[in-house]
């Protein structure tokens, strides 16, 4: 830039980390800088052009970040930068390729600075210096970067059109004997939710196919005997391929013929069906798809597949670069939405679903699912809340609910989620009261509690409603934020067992080490900010479980400055990163989900990946520091 003009530099100043650094480097890097112009649409910066090679601030337009490598959607933006606002700081300090696209979002300039004269500001200006690598999070990218070159390979394997047939099939084929009434296929369809019938013989071997197109087509046009056999009406021109086809074949042919699905045979036999939805979807999560499946569910083994979905879907989030704060929300959502069903269907299996009992009860999640922060590895923790009818008492209603309680548990054990070692359950009756009840339990940990038993109960504090009457959860949540709000003694007893759980922050060597040499990523990573979160949560009478939220709305009444919190919660969402990396890992590796663990060797992490995870561990030992000054401990 040959001469700066004063409203070049009045621009310049009005921003972070410009605004504070001394005029003298403002001027050197303004003269260094040139000034580059971007239409609509256009890509600034990508990984596949290489290791990053300027530093760029927003002059005039609009910046997008897109998760995918292909032009994206509105809802693929998962980052918006303004004017003012400068990129990619981790790629430039790590001296790599950025992990997602840059792209103008509208008519862009930028003032760009060579790769090597932001390196010399670095050294020069420590305002600068301070911008760009003091807080954690512009190294979260480079983890990102990591996952998302650990995940690539499977990811492609297990969800693109280079999969095996078998591995697309989603569920069993529905079948009908070839004499079966239109009516009655018709009828089948409907309940089932399914665009295509299959007749077969006695040896599974079919003989004809009808899809809801034919249904217009042959059926409702011509307005046939719906009493006639269902093979009459049926397409006899039947595409098939063995299971160790490839998807890809599968959609040529489907593209050279027109059709819309594809048996799959083996021996003769069918063993299942993919259709030209099946196929488009491979190559993003099929969130939508995987919803529906769960809401519409009337089996036990179309939830384990449910289940299954979940996990793949996790899997291809991570190789896709999604933040670790969404990815735990998607997890918990969906497994939200597999336990409702699970408790709506035996709730209507127990003949409760009309019943003012069942309307009057509330199943509650708690723990991880409550605060919205579940990974591959959870286990059950669950409580019913219920009102009692006049008439009744509050021992003759539990008396009906834990039965069903039990059979919920059973079956979402059966789905994959593990029964709570600490009988932390809706099953156990410690743990399915009235909303009178509940008041009584929390009421006597508030104000009577010892720090033992608060240590055990502070789980409960982070109960939602998952199903049923939510109003009781949230009758019982506001009780809850004005009784705990109140009573400092109970605030202090928190604050000193939270005290208790250290970071593992090593003197001479950079970690102190538990059982096998490894750390605890949830007891020592994860928890001194979930428990420092709720007693500020509560303290300022909060009714958020999650804990980022818990953080956030909490900042202002506890005095707390915008950028700490910010960098707790980086330093939370890094320690989540790489919990989310060892579980899939694991489970990758053929691990079942009742044996991932939370334990980890730091040895073999990577360089930069142990120095973040020292620098959250040091921003753990900050938000306790706080928490002692508000408590006095």
């Amino acid at each position: 830039m040959s001469a700066i003009h004063p409203s070049e530099l009045s621009f310049i100043t009005k921003h972070a980390p410009f605004d504070r650094m001394e005029l003298a480097h403002i001027m050197w890097m303004m003269e260094r800088m040139k000034l580059g112009y971007y239409a609509e649409g256009e890509v600034i910066v990508s990984p596949e052009q290489g290791a990053v090679d300027r530093f760029l601030v927003i002059k005039q337009g609009m910046v997008h970040g897109e998760q995918n490598v292909a032009h994206a959607s509105e809802a693929d933006t998962w980052l918006e930068l303004a004017e003012g606002e400068c990129f990619p700081l981790g790629a430039l300090l790590a001296n790599r390729p950025v992990a997602s696209i840059y792209r103008a979002g509208s008519d862009t300039f930028c003032y760009e600075l060579g790769a090597g004269d932001f390196s010399e500001l670095i050294g020069k200006s420590a305002a600068f210096r301070d911008f760009c690598t003091r807080r954690i999070a512009n190294l979260l990218e480079h983890s990102k970067q990591v996952i998302q070159a650990q995940y690539s390979h499977s990811s492609v394997e297990q969800q693109s059109l280079a999969s095996p047939m078998s591995s697309i099939i989603r569920r069993a084929p529905v079948t009908c004997a070839p004499q079966t009434s239109v009516r009655q296929v018709l009828e089948i369809m409907r309940e089932q939710r399914i665009g295509s019938m299959i007749a077969v013989d006695e040896a599974q071997r079919p003989l004809g196919i009808l899809t809801l197109h034919d249904v217009l087509d042959r059926i409702a046009i011509p307005q046939i005997d719906l009493d006639q056999p269902v093979i009459n009406v049926m397409s006899a021109q039947l595409s098939s391929m063995a299971p160790q086809a490839l998807a890809h074949e599968a959609a040529l042919l489907m593209a050279k013929h027109g059709f819309r699905h594809v048996l799959v045979v083996e021996n003769e036999k069918l063993v299942g069906l993919v259709s030209e939805k099946d196929l488009f979807a491979l190559q993003r999560v099929g969130l939508r798809q995987i919803g529906a499946t769960i809401r519409h569910a009337e089996t036990v083994e179309v939830l384990q597949q449910g289940a299954a979905d979940i996990r793949k879907m996790a899997h291809s989030m991570m190789a896709q670069g999604v933040a670790p704060e969404q990815l735990t929300q998607f997890i918990s959502t969906f497994n939200d939405l597999l336990t409702a069903r699970v408790v709506e269907l035996e709730c209507k299996a127990s003949g409760l679903t009309d019943n003012l009992l069942c309307e009057g009860m509330c199943w509650m999640a708690l723990g991880s699912e409550g605060r919205y922060e579940q990974t591959l590895n959870t286990d059950q923790d669950n409580a019913i809340i219920f009102i009692v009818p006049p008439g009744k008492t509050a021992d003759e209603v539990r008396a009906q609910l834990l039965p069903l309680a039990r059979r919920i548990n059973q079956t979402l054990a059966v789905c994959g989620f593990p029964l709570c070692k600490g009988e932390i359950m809706a099953s156990n009756p410690k743990w399915c009261l009235s909303l009178e009840e509940w008041k009584r339990t929390f009421n006597h940990w508030i104000d009577g509690g010892s720090p033992e038993s608060l240590l055990n109960a502070s789980i409960f504090f982070d109960f939602r409603s998952l199903y049923g009457a939510e109003h009781l959860a949230e009758d019982l949540r506001g009780w809850l934020a004005r009784a705990a709000c109140d009573n400092s003694r109970f605030q202090h007893m928190m604050a000193q067992n939270a005290l208790r759980n250290r970071p593992p922050l090593g003197v001479v060597r950079d970690f102190v080490l538990g059982k096998e040499n490894k750390l605890d990523l949830k007891m020592n990573g994860i928890t001194p900010f979930v428990d420092a979160a709720r007693i500020f949560g509560l303290a300022a009478g909060v009714t958020h479980t999650n804990t980022i939220q818990r953080l956030r709305a909490s900042a202002a009444k506890m005095n707390v400055p915008e950028p700490e919190i910010e960098a707790w919660i980086n330093a939370l969402l890094f320690i989540q990163v790489l919990r989310l990396r060892h579980h899939d890992h694991a489970s990758s590796q053929g691990q079942c989900d009742e044996v991932l663990d939370n334990l980890i060797d730091p040895e073999k992490l990577n360089e930069l990946d142990r120095r973040i995870l020292k620098e959250a561990f040091r921003q753990a030992r900050k938000l306790q520091a706080r928490l002692a000054l508000e408590y006095q401990l």
